[in-house]
């Protein structure tokens, strides 16, 4: 891209031609992202009548099909906004849900805490599968040390396969998904990268790695497939079928379930806190809020000049975000120097 091109900014979102070279715009000056949420809103996301109807005839075949069975689906829980969402939902729709987490070494104490109380709020049973973390350790370093930007899609593939393998030790077919296209359907595709891509996970890992990781829970596009086709898998993104407002969903679990907020999307995690407040902007330029706060303009929950005004605070505030790095590098056994030089 060239660097002297003045910068255009949507005239819908907060994106602009600095966060993804193939970003364009149509004669209106609103961007292909937005045109794409609009789409995707269109096809993907219903509520209202049509959405009630639908759930009611999925929660109906979810309770048939879990007749007999100690649980009827799984929920995945991080103890964040969107999944403890679905796990409320779940209780209230009367279904028998088995919870699952996922600890990658980095949950924060609050996250923790949160994750206790829905469970027993909930009276719901959890199966967490902890991570080999030396092995994931050296995985992280390998991504950090390769200077690829989506560093958590060794998260989000370890929890995907760890889905799938309770699903079908306990012979569960549907998999509640905290997916909300209303809140998350704006995501500039430079800032990401496929999650089930097995391959691409193995040969940064080989690369610049120094050990074998034989315990990691690697899936690949067909083992997706194969759950769906003939273990007959769903994955069912129930915040698709209601009015999803992020604020009025953190009222009813701070009420319900004595949840509390951790001051940023997906901060109950401390690497992913340190990883968008931090390794994103520095290294690569990405404020991800703007990725998020364009998808709640786009859902009509804020504006646009609320938008602009929020981008204008800190991701993070500044003693937080040095005390995650010093608490990062030392995890990850990277010197300071070394540290520095990559994000460089």
């Amino acid at each position: 891209m060239n660097q002297n091109k003045p910068i255009q900014v949507c005239t819908k979102c907060v994106l602009d031609s600095h966060d993804d070279p193939a970003i364009h715009f149509d004669s209106d000056g609103v961007c292909n992202y937005c045109h794409l949420y609009d789409e995707i809103m269109q096809k993907r996301f219903v509520y209202g009548r049509e959405g009630e109807a639908g759930l009611n005839k999925i929660i109906a075949e979810i309770k048939e099909n879990g007749k007999g069975k100690e649980y009827d689906c799984i929920v995945g829980l991080s103890g964040g906004v969107d999944s403890t969402y679905v796990a409320w939902h779940a209780k209230k729709l009367g279904l028998r849900p088995l919870a699952v987490h996922l600890d990658n070494g980095w949950n924060s104490e609050l996250a923790v805490m949160n994750i206790q109380n829905i469970l027993k709020k909930l009276d719901f049973d959890l199966y967490t599968y902890v991570i080999n973390w030396a092995e994931f350790r050296d995985m992280q370093r390998a991504y950090i040390i390769a200077g690829v930007v989506d560093i958590e899609a060794l998260t989000d593939h370890a929890i995907s396969s760890t889905l799938q393998q309770v699903a079908k030790k306990h012979d569960i077919q549907y998999v509640l998904s905290g997916e909300s296209v209303e809140t998350e359907g704006i995501l500039p595709q430079s800032w990401i990268h496929n999650k089930s891509d097995h391959v691409n996970i193995k040969a940064i890992h080989k690369k610049f790695g120094t050990m074998e990781a034989p315990s990691f829970p690697y899936h690949s596009y067909w083992t997706k497939f194969f759950f769906g086709r003939y273990n007959k898998l769903k994955f069912v993104p129930i915040l698709n079928y209601i009015s999803y407002n992020k604020d009025e969903a953190k009222k009813i679990i701070i009420r319900d379930l004595s949840w509390r907020d951790y001051g940023g999307k997906h901060y109950e995690s401390v690497f992913t806190r340190f990883y968008q407040s931090y390794i994103l902007p520095v290294k690569f330029n990405i404020d991800k809020r703007k990725s998020h706060y364009s998808a709640l303009i786009g859902a009509k929950q804020i504006t646009r000049e609320e938008a602009f005004n929020a981008l204008k605070e800190p991701i993070d505030s500044a003693d937080r975000i040095a005390e995650d790095k010093e608490y990062i590098i030392k995890k990850l056994n990277f010197t300071e120097a070394e540290f520095d030089k990559i994000m460089k």
